[in-house]
Protein backbone atom coordinates (compact mmCIF):
# COMPACT_ATOMS: atom_id res chain seq x y z
CA UNK A 1 0.00 0.00 0.00
CA UNK A 2 2.61 2.40 0.65
CA UNK A 3 4.62 1.25 -2.24
CA UNK A 4 1.20 1.71 -4.35
CA UNK A 5 0.88 5.33 -2.38
CA UNK A 6 4.35 6.20 -3.30
CA UNK A 7 3.83 5.64 -6.93
CA UNK A 8 0.35 7.89 -7.10
CA UNK A 9 2.18 10.72 -5.05
CA UNK A 10 4.88 10.42 -8.07
CA UNK A 11 2.16 10.22 -10.89
CA UNK A 12 0.83 13.31 -9.42
CA UNK A 13 3.64 15.29 -9.61
CA UNK A 14 5.21 14.68 -13.02
CA UNK A 15 1.83 15.89 -14.25
CA UNK A 16 2.05 18.60 -12.52
CA UNK A 17 5.65 19.13 -13.93
CA UNK A 18 4.42 18.83 -17.24
CA UNK A 19 1.48 21.54 -17.02
CA UNK A 20 4.12 23.77 -15.73
CA UNK A 21 6.15 23.26 -18.59
CA UNK A 22 3.64 23.18 -21.68
CA UNK A 23 2.56 26.39 -20.01
CA UNK A 24 5.63 28.11 -19.62
CA UNK A 25 6.66 26.98 -23.16
CA UNK A 26 3.29 28.20 -24.32
CA UNK A 27 4.11 31.42 -22.60
CA UNK A 28 7.76 31.48 -24.22
CA UNK A 29 5.87 31.05 -27.79
CA UNK A 30 5.51 33.52 -30.40
CA UNK A 31 2.51 31.80 -31.46
CA UNK A 32 0.83 33.36 -27.80
CA UNK A 33 2.10 36.46 -28.40
CA UNK A 34 0.84 36.96 -31.93
CA UNK A 35 -2.42 35.56 -30.24
CA UNK A 36 -2.23 38.42 -27.62
CA UNK A 37 -1.43 41.15 -29.60
CA UNK A 38 -4.12 40.34 -32.18
CA UNK A 39 -7.34 39.97 -30.02
CA UNK A 40 -6.08 43.73 -28.66
CA UNK A 41 -8.39 46.56 -29.42
CA UNK A 42 -5.43 48.90 -29.18
CA UNK A 43 -3.86 49.29 -32.88
CA UNK A 44 -0.02 47.86 -31.93
CA UNK A 45 3.08 49.24 -34.42
CA UNK A 46 6.67 47.98 -33.88
CA UNK A 47 9.13 50.56 -35.38
CA UNK A 48 13.21 50.50 -36.28
CA UNK A 49 15.33 53.10 -35.62
CA UNK A 50 14.83 54.69 -39.06
CA UNK A 51 10.95 54.58 -38.09
CA UNK A 52 10.01 51.89 -40.79
CA UNK A 53 7.19 49.33 -39.32
CA UNK A 54 8.52 45.93 -38.26
CA UNK A 55 5.03 44.54 -37.75
CA UNK A 56 1.32 45.65 -37.13
CA UNK A 57 -1.36 43.70 -35.41
CA UNK A 58 -4.88 43.09 -36.77
CA UNK A 59 -6.19 46.47 -34.72
CA UNK A 60 -3.87 48.56 -36.92
CA UNK A 61 -4.67 46.38 -39.78
CA UNK A 62 -8.22 47.57 -39.49
CA UNK A 63 -7.51 51.10 -38.27
CA UNK A 64 -5.54 52.12 -41.06
CA UNK A 65 -7.60 49.79 -43.25
CA UNK A 66 -4.52 48.44 -45.56
CA UNK A 67 -3.01 44.84 -45.26
CA UNK A 68 0.17 44.48 -42.90
CA UNK A 69 2.22 42.76 -45.87
CA UNK A 70 1.70 46.50 -47.45
CA UNK A 71 2.35 48.49 -44.14
CA UNK A 72 5.54 46.29 -43.17
CA UNK A 73 8.62 48.12 -44.60
CA UNK A 74 7.05 51.80 -44.44
CA UNK A 75 7.97 54.73 -43.14
CA UNK A 76 4.60 55.57 -40.13
CA UNK A 77 5.52 59.10 -40.53
CA UNK A 78 3.90 58.79 -44.11
CA UNK A 79 1.00 57.85 -42.21
CA UNK A 80 0.47 61.34 -40.32
CA UNK A 81 -0.27 64.79 -42.04
CA UNK A 82 1.98 66.55 -40.69
CA UNK A 83 5.02 64.38 -41.60
CA UNK A 84 7.70 66.56 -40.53
CA UNK A 85 6.91 67.04 -36.56
CA UNK A 86 5.59 63.27 -36.19
CA UNK A 87 9.38 62.45 -37.52
CA UNK A 88 10.78 64.65 -35.15
CA UNK A 89 8.93 63.75 -32.24
CA UNK A 90 9.12 59.61 -32.86
CA UNK A 91 13.07 60.12 -33.01
CA UNK A 92 13.29 62.52 -30.19
CA UNK A 93 11.50 59.54 -28.01
CA UNK A 94 14.00 57.05 -29.69
CA UNK A 95 17.31 59.32 -28.81
CA UNK A 96 16.54 59.87 -25.25
CA UNK A 97 14.91 56.57 -24.78
CA UNK A 98 11.98 57.99 -22.90
CA UNK A 99 7.76 57.36 -23.41
CA UNK A 100 5.35 60.12 -24.82
CA UNK A 101 1.76 60.57 -25.30
CA UNK A 102 0.49 62.66 -28.06
CA UNK A 103 -3.14 63.84 -28.53
CA UNK A 104 -5.59 64.74 -31.53
CA UNK A 105 -2.82 63.54 -34.14
CA UNK A 106 -4.28 63.19 -37.36
CA UNK A 107 -3.55 59.99 -39.80
CA UNK A 108 -4.85 59.30 -43.31
CA UNK A 109 -5.82 56.16 -44.59
CA UNK A 110 -3.75 55.07 -47.32
CA UNK A 111 -6.23 53.23 -49.54
CA UNK A 112 -8.66 56.54 -49.40
CA UNK A 113 -6.35 59.66 -47.67
CA UNK A 114 -9.40 60.43 -45.40
CA UNK A 115 -8.27 62.28 -42.26
CA UNK A 116 -9.18 60.59 -38.73
CA UNK A 117 -7.68 61.64 -34.96
CA UNK A 118 -6.01 59.16 -32.85
CA UNK A 119 -4.21 59.26 -29.64
CA UNK A 120 -0.70 57.35 -29.58
CA UNK A 121 1.77 56.71 -27.20
CA UNK A 122 5.60 55.51 -27.79
CA UNK A 123 8.01 53.74 -26.12
CA UNK A 124 11.37 52.62 -26.45
CA UNK A 125 11.91 49.12 -26.09
CA UNK A 126 15.01 46.74 -27.13
CA UNK A 127 14.58 44.16 -29.28
CA UNK A 128 17.65 41.71 -30.25
CA UNK A 129 19.98 43.97 -29.49
CA UNK A 130 18.09 46.51 -31.27
CA UNK A 131 16.72 50.49 -30.73
CA UNK A 132 12.85 50.04 -31.45
CA UNK A 133 9.61 51.47 -30.50
CA UNK A 134 6.55 50.55 -29.68
CA UNK A 135 3.50 52.61 -30.86
CA UNK A 136 0.00 52.14 -29.40
CA UNK A 137 -2.99 54.17 -31.32
CA UNK A 138 -6.46 54.72 -29.99
CA UNK A 139 -9.23 56.09 -32.75
CA UNK A 140 -10.39 58.93 -30.93
CA UNK A 141 -13.20 59.41 -34.13
CA UNK A 142 -14.13 55.74 -32.94
CA UNK A 143 -14.34 56.15 -29.61
CA UNK A 144 -16.78 59.10 -30.07
CA UNK A 145 -18.69 57.40 -32.45
CA UNK A 146 -19.25 54.55 -30.13
CA UNK A 147 -20.73 56.86 -27.65
CA UNK A 148 -23.12 58.18 -30.39
CA UNK A 149 -24.07 55.04 -31.39
CA UNK A 150 -25.41 53.87 -27.62
CA UNK A 151 -27.03 57.18 -27.05
CA UNK A 152 -28.56 57.17 -30.79
CA UNK A 153 -29.54 53.12 -29.81
CA UNK A 154 -31.05 53.69 -26.79
CA UNK A 155 -33.46 56.82 -27.78
CA UNK A 156 -34.62 54.47 -30.13
CA UNK A 157 -35.56 52.28 -28.14
CA UNK A 158 -37.34 54.78 -26.08
CA UNK A 159 -39.10 56.36 -29.15
CA UNK A 160 -40.48 52.81 -30.47
CA UNK A 161 -41.60 52.21 -26.69
CA UNK A 162 -43.17 55.46 -26.75
CA UNK A 163 -44.57 54.97 -30.59
CA UNK A 164 -46.29 51.15 -29.59
CA UNK A 165 -48.02 52.83 -26.91
CA UNK A 166 -49.26 55.63 -29.07
CA UNK A 167 -50.51 52.95 -31.48
CA UNK A 168 -52.54 51.15 -29.25
CA UNK A 169 -54.11 53.98 -27.96
CA UNK A 170 -54.59 55.69 -31.13
CA UNK A 171 -55.37 52.20 -33.41
CA UNK A 172 -58.65 51.49 -31.08
CA UNK A 173 -60.36 54.67 -31.53
CA UNK A 174 -59.38 54.32 -35.19
CA UNK A 175 -61.18 51.06 -35.35
CA UNK A 176 -63.84 52.66 -33.72
CA UNK A 177 -64.35 55.46 -36.12
CA UNK A 178 -63.79 53.57 -38.79
CA UNK A 179 -66.76 51.15 -37.98
CA UNK A 180 -69.00 54.10 -36.67
CA UNK A 181 -68.42 55.52 -40.55
CA UNK A 182 -69.55 52.50 -42.10
CA UNK A 183 -72.71 51.97 -40.57
CA UNK A 184 -73.89 55.47 -41.04
CA UNK A 185 -73.02 54.75 -44.69
CA UNK A 186 -75.11 51.86 -44.47
CA UNK A 187 -78.15 53.48 -42.76
CA UNK A 188 -77.51 56.78 -45.09
CA UNK A 189 -78.23 53.86 -48.08
CA UNK A 190 -80.98 52.48 -46.42
CA UNK A 191 -83.10 55.76 -46.22
CA UNK A 192 -82.21 56.75 -49.88
CA UNK A 193 -80.22 60.42 -48.56
CA UNK A 194 -78.26 62.04 -51.27
CA UNK A 195 -74.46 61.20 -52.72
CA UNK A 196 -72.77 63.85 -50.81
CA UNK A 197 -73.63 62.27 -47.39
CA UNK A 198 -72.21 59.48 -48.29
CA UNK A 199 -68.70 60.35 -49.86
CA UNK A 200 -68.65 62.10 -45.94
CA UNK A 201 -68.66 58.50 -44.82
CA UNK A 202 -66.39 57.65 -47.32
CA UNK A 203 -63.77 60.71 -46.28
CA UNK A 204 -64.07 59.58 -43.06
CA UNK A 205 -62.83 56.00 -43.70
CA UNK A 206 -60.55 56.53 -46.06
CA UNK A 207 -59.00 59.04 -43.59
CA UNK A 208 -58.90 56.75 -40.82
CA UNK A 209 -56.96 54.07 -42.98
CA UNK A 210 -54.29 56.39 -43.64
CA UNK A 211 -54.03 57.09 -39.59
CA UNK A 212 -53.74 53.58 -39.04
CA UNK A 213 -51.12 52.69 -42.03
CA UNK A 214 -49.25 55.73 -40.55
CA UNK A 215 -49.15 54.00 -37.39
CA UNK A 216 -48.18 50.74 -38.86
CA UNK A 217 -45.35 52.38 -40.70
CA UNK A 218 -44.09 54.14 -37.66
CA UNK A 219 -43.63 50.68 -36.13
CA UNK A 220 -41.90 49.56 -38.33
CA UNK A 221 -41.43 45.81 -39.68
CA UNK A 222 -44.33 43.87 -37.68
CA UNK A 223 -42.53 40.67 -38.30
CA UNK A 224 -39.67 38.79 -36.59
CA UNK A 225 -36.54 38.63 -38.97
CA UNK A 226 -36.37 35.09 -40.73
CA UNK A 227 -32.50 34.43 -40.92
CA UNK A 228 -30.95 32.92 -43.73
CA UNK A 229 -27.66 32.87 -45.51
CA UNK A 230 -27.42 35.65 -48.17
CA UNK A 231 -25.34 36.97 -50.66
CA UNK A 232 -25.09 40.84 -49.53
CA UNK A 233 -24.84 41.66 -52.99
CA UNK A 234 -28.03 40.09 -54.02
CA UNK A 235 -29.86 42.62 -51.90
CA UNK A 236 -26.98 45.41 -53.44
CA UNK A 237 -28.04 44.38 -56.69
CA UNK A 238 -31.95 44.06 -56.10
CA UNK A 239 -31.77 47.56 -54.81
CA UNK A 240 -29.72 48.97 -58.11
CA UNK A 241 -31.49 48.02 -60.27
CA UNK A 242 -34.81 49.50 -58.61
CA UNK A 243 -33.31 52.75 -58.40
CA UNK A 244 -31.97 52.86 -61.68
CA UNK A 245 -35.64 51.85 -62.85
CA UNK A 246 -37.08 54.65 -60.96
CA UNK A 247 -34.18 57.35 -62.01
CA UNK A 248 -34.78 56.14 -65.46
CA UNK A 249 -31.72 57.40 -66.65
CA UNK A 250 -31.68 60.99 -65.11
CA UNK A 251 -28.75 59.45 -62.79
CA UNK A 252 -25.57 57.08 -62.67
CA UNK A 253 -25.86 54.12 -60.18
CA UNK A 254 -22.38 52.89 -59.34
CA UNK A 255 -21.53 49.17 -57.62
CA UNK A 256 -17.94 49.31 -55.71
CA UNK A 257 -18.41 45.64 -54.35
CA UNK A 258 -16.00 43.35 -52.11
CA UNK A 259 -16.36 39.94 -53.75
CA UNK A 260 -14.81 38.44 -50.69
CA UNK A 261 -17.26 39.50 -48.27
CA UNK A 262 -18.91 35.73 -47.43
CA UNK A 263 -22.71 35.06 -46.83
CA UNK A 264 -24.64 36.32 -43.78
CA UNK A 265 -27.23 35.85 -41.56
CA UNK A 266 -30.23 37.82 -42.68
CA UNK A 267 -33.98 38.31 -43.73
CA UNK A 268 -33.46 39.04 -47.00
CA UNK A 269 -36.91 41.24 -47.38
CA UNK A 270 -36.09 43.51 -44.63
CA UNK A 271 -32.25 44.26 -45.94
CA UNK A 272 -33.87 45.10 -49.12
CA UNK A 273 -36.10 47.47 -47.42
CA UNK A 274 -33.37 48.85 -45.37
CA UNK A 275 -30.79 49.50 -48.13
CA UNK A 276 -33.39 50.98 -50.50
CA UNK A 277 -34.80 53.41 -47.95
CA UNK A 278 -31.40 54.68 -47.48
CA UNK A 279 -30.58 54.54 -51.40
CA UNK A 280 -33.53 56.36 -52.55
CA UNK A 281 -33.11 59.11 -50.17
CA UNK A 282 -30.02 59.78 -51.70
CA UNK A 283 -31.62 59.29 -54.94
CA UNK A 284 -34.13 61.91 -53.82
CA UNK A 285 -31.60 64.26 -52.51
CA UNK A 286 -29.73 64.36 -55.45
CA UNK A 287 -31.77 64.67 -57.74
CA UNK A 288 -33.70 67.75 -56.01
CA UNK A 289 -30.76 69.33 -55.95
CA UNK A 290 -30.17 69.39 -59.39
CA UNK A 291 -26.52 68.71 -59.34
CA UNK A 292 -25.15 68.25 -63.35
CA UNK A 293 -23.98 65.12 -62.48
CA UNK A 294 -25.92 63.29 -60.19
CA UNK A 295 -24.69 60.19 -58.89
CA UNK A 296 -25.21 57.57 -56.11
CA UNK A 297 -22.64 54.87 -55.51
CA UNK A 298 -23.05 51.47 -53.34
CA UNK A 299 -20.21 49.90 -52.30
CA UNK A 300 -19.36 47.20 -49.81
CA UNK A 301 -16.32 46.28 -47.99
CA UNK A 302 -15.44 44.06 -44.71
CA UNK A 303 -14.97 46.23 -41.80
CA UNK A 304 -12.37 44.54 -38.88
CA UNK A 305 -12.89 44.87 -34.97
CA UNK A 306 -16.04 47.32 -34.88
CA UNK A 307 -18.16 47.80 -31.66
CA UNK A 308 -21.55 47.86 -32.25
CA UNK A 309 -23.97 48.75 -29.02
CA UNK A 310 -21.27 47.75 -26.79
CA UNK A 311 -20.42 44.48 -28.25
CA UNK A 312 -17.08 44.00 -30.18
CA UNK A 313 -17.27 42.26 -33.59
CA UNK A 314 -14.00 40.91 -34.80
CA UNK A 315 -15.84 41.27 -38.68
CA UNK A 316 -18.57 43.07 -40.28
CA UNK A 317 -20.05 43.80 -43.54
CA UNK A 318 -20.48 47.62 -44.53
CA UNK A 319 -22.96 48.34 -46.90
CA UNK A 320 -22.64 52.54 -48.07
CA UNK A 321 -24.82 54.51 -50.02
CA UNK A 322 -22.91 57.42 -50.94
CA UNK A 323 -24.32 60.51 -53.02
CA UNK A 324 -23.15 63.80 -54.13
CA UNK A 325 -26.06 66.15 -53.17
CA UNK A 326 -26.05 69.11 -51.17
CA UNK A 327 -25.78 66.51 -48.05
CA UNK A 328 -28.01 66.61 -44.61
CA UNK A 329 -28.73 69.97 -42.71
CA UNK A 330 -27.04 70.58 -39.59
CA UNK A 331 -30.02 71.98 -37.79
CA UNK A 332 -31.37 67.54 -38.26
CA UNK A 333 -28.49 65.70 -38.67
CA UNK A 334 -28.40 64.82 -35.30
CA UNK A 335 -31.98 63.54 -35.34
CA UNK A 336 -31.93 61.98 -38.61
CA UNK A 337 -33.40 59.06 -37.62
CA UNK A 338 -35.89 59.87 -35.66
CA UNK A 339 -39.21 59.33 -36.70
CA UNK A 340 -41.25 62.36 -38.84
CA UNK A 341 -37.57 64.00 -39.09
CA UNK A 342 -36.96 65.19 -42.52
CA UNK A 343 -34.54 67.45 -44.71
CA UNK A 344 -37.45 67.27 -48.03
CA UNK A 345 -40.69 69.47 -47.79
CA UNK A 346 -42.69 66.23 -48.77
CA UNK A 347 -40.88 63.73 -46.74
CA UNK A 348 -42.48 61.53 -44.88
CA UNK A 349 -39.75 61.52 -41.83
CA UNK A 350 -40.16 57.73 -41.71
CA UNK A 351 -37.57 56.02 -44.05
CA UNK A 352 -34.40 55.88 -41.92
CA UNK A 353 -36.18 55.32 -39.11
CA UNK A 354 -37.60 52.18 -40.51
CA UNK A 355 -34.45 51.19 -42.26
CA UNK A 356 -32.55 51.72 -38.76
CA UNK A 357 -35.20 49.40 -37.21
CA UNK A 358 -34.73 46.76 -39.58
CA UNK A 359 -30.51 47.19 -39.37
CA UNK A 360 -31.07 46.71 -35.31
CA UNK A 361 -33.35 43.70 -35.49
CA UNK A 362 -29.89 42.25 -37.25
CA UNK A 363 -27.41 43.58 -34.47
CA UNK A 364 -26.77 45.85 -36.48
CA UNK A 365 -26.82 49.81 -36.95
CA UNK A 366 -26.39 52.75 -39.78
CA UNK A 367 -24.38 55.28 -39.31
CA UNK A 368 -23.93 58.73 -41.22
CA UNK A 369 -21.63 61.43 -42.33
CA UNK A 370 -22.39 64.13 -44.50
CA UNK A 371 -20.66 67.45 -46.03
CA UNK A 372 -22.21 68.74 -49.21
CA UNK A 373 -21.39 66.99 -52.12
CA UNK A 374 -20.31 63.78 -50.47
CA UNK A 375 -22.98 62.22 -47.75
CA UNK A 376 -22.44 58.49 -46.75
CA UNK A 377 -24.97 56.41 -45.03
CA UNK A 378 -22.98 53.24 -43.69
CA UNK A 379 -25.14 49.96 -42.30
CA UNK A 380 -22.86 47.95 -40.54
CA UNK A 381 -24.16 43.83 -40.29
CA UNK A 382 -22.06 41.27 -38.13
CA UNK A 383 -20.98 38.67 -40.38
CA UNK A 384 -21.02 35.57 -37.80
CA UNK A 385 -19.36 31.94 -38.22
Amino acid sequence: MLIASSKAYQQKACVKALKRISVQELMNSNQLHRLLLDNLNTAVLLLDAGLSINYVNSAAESLLQVSSARLIGSNVCELFSDEGASRVNLLEALEKNVAHTRRHEYLRVPASMDLFQIDYTVTPVEVNLQRMLLMEMQPIDRFLKINREEALLSVHDTSKSLIRGLAHEIKNPLGGIRGAAQLLDQEIAHIGLDDEARELCKIITTEADRLRNLVDRLLGPNQIPRFEQINIHEVTEHVAALLEAEAQGTLVISRDYDPSIPDIQGDRIQLIQAVLNVARNAMQAVLESGRSAPLVTIKSRIQRSFTIAGERHRVVCRIDVIDNGPGVSTEIFEQIFFPMISGRSNGSGLGLTIAQTAVNGHQGIIECDSEPGNTRFSIYLPIRD
